[in-house]
């Protein structure tokens, strides 16, 4: 119901989801997008 009373609609893409064995999968922006937010982050180092 919080979403149906916001009046401002946010819409985040889920970018931090990896694969099982670490990899990078599947992401709409694209996997070099996605490697971008990951290491602007912090969240990847390599």
């Amino acid at each position: 119901m919080a979403l149906n009373r916001n009046p401002i609609p946010l819409v985040l893409p889920c970018h931090r989801v990896v694969g099982a064995d670490g990899a990078m999968v599947g992401f709409g922006g694209g996997l070099e997008r996605k490697t971008w937010l990951l290491r602007h982050e912090g969240a990847l180092l390599i």
